[in-house]
């Protein structure tokens, strides 16, 4: 319960990107700025949690934040639900928050709506712009419609799709990193038992200038890795695919872009044997430049692409490859 009259403040969920906050996660924090200048709020707090959260809250201190709350505590070794709502919801009472914000990651996904129980907040998930009056635009129907929102409880959760911003930048440190003593109750009517963590020796798909995707088109797993991985290699450039391909298991699940995928937002975006279906353009159509490679000219893709090639693309991409 918070005091009435009281000035509220808005706390960040933070994520890890090498003990550094992640890009999307800084995206997250360039919202709250801008919240905490439309609502009247007084202070930004940021939490991360898990392995080496001590170092990543020192690094989100140039970011302007009062202060940055982190645990390293055995309970969030392995993320569980239960254990990040509880420590997220006790800690916006007990620093009276009432706004919490993070990037609509999988996880921030995952475990908002149990905030969202035990706050009796409003949610407004997957944000693309804060307008002048305060209020929020999200995407509904895979992006052909924008609703302008408000949250009208007095708790107030927010996720935010960080294509759409600017990562927050760095500044001098003025506020504290502090450890959480009160940590969640561990929640025993689940177990991690083990991860497998995706090795990756290309740039995040969620923080890459460049990203390259493949489609159907490709045909095959090999031919996805014969043609793909040297355009990325060359570029520089995270490797992303279509829901058919990853549903056909030529990739794994996290290299989806779409509407049931990631979101990207990159400088360039290379297209490679994707028709173009909406629930893929979900995904990538806020992309500065647009390439598509395609041998159906009447495919979707070329709809939205900024430059579109016509030609078979295991003849294209290698030529590419050879004269970049």
């Amino acid at each position: 319960m918070f005091i009435q009259g009281l000035t509220m403040s808005i706390l960040v969920f933070l994520q890890a990107n090498e003990n550094k906050v992640s890009k999307v996660s800084l995206c997250a924090v360039t919202v709250a700025n801008k919240l905490k200048d439309k609502w009247s709020k007084s202070d930004i707090y940021g939490v991360v949690l898990g392995e080496n959260s001590k170092a990543v809250a020192e690094d989100a201190l140039s970011y302007g934040f009062t202060k940055v709350f982190y645990s390293e505590n055995e309970v969030y070794s392995k993320y569980i639900a239960k254990n990040y709502s509880q420590t997220l919801s006790s800690l916006a009472t007990d620093n009276s928050c009432d706004t919490i914000i993070g990037s609509a990651t999988s996880t921030y996904k995952d475990f908002l709506p149990l905030i969202a129980v035990s706050l009796e907040a409003g949610q407004a998930s997957d944000i693309i712009a804060v307008n002048d009056d305060g209020s929020l635009k999200r995407p509904m129907y895979a992006g052909n419609a924008i609703a302008d929102v408000e949250i009208a409880t007095s708790n107030k959760l927010v996720s935010v799709r960080a294509s759409s911003f600017s990562p927050s930048e760095s500044s001098s440190a003025t506020g504290e990193a502090v450890e959480i003593t009160s940590v969640a109750t561990a929640y025993n009517k689940a177990e991690v038992v083990s991860y497998e963590i995706a090795k990756k020796d290309r740039p995040d798909l969620n923080e890459a200038e460049v990203v390259v995707s493949g489609g159907r088109g490709l045909g095959s797993k090999e031919k996805f890795e014969e043609v793909m991985f040297p355009l990325a290699d060359k570029l520089n450039a995270a490797i992303g695919a279509s829901r058919a391909v990853v549903d056909a298991g030529f990739v794994p699940n996290d290299w989806q872009v779409g509407q049931t995928g990631k979101v990207v937002a990159p400088n360039l975006y290379i297209a490679v044997g994707i028709s173009g279906a909406i629930q893929h353009l979900a995904g990538m159509k806020d992309s500065k430049t647009i390439v598509a490679i395609n041998k159906d000219p009447e495919a979707p893709i070329f709809e939205i692409a900024d430059y579109g090639l016509v030609a078979d693309l295991f003849e294209a991409v290698p030529q590419f490859i050879e004269k970049a």
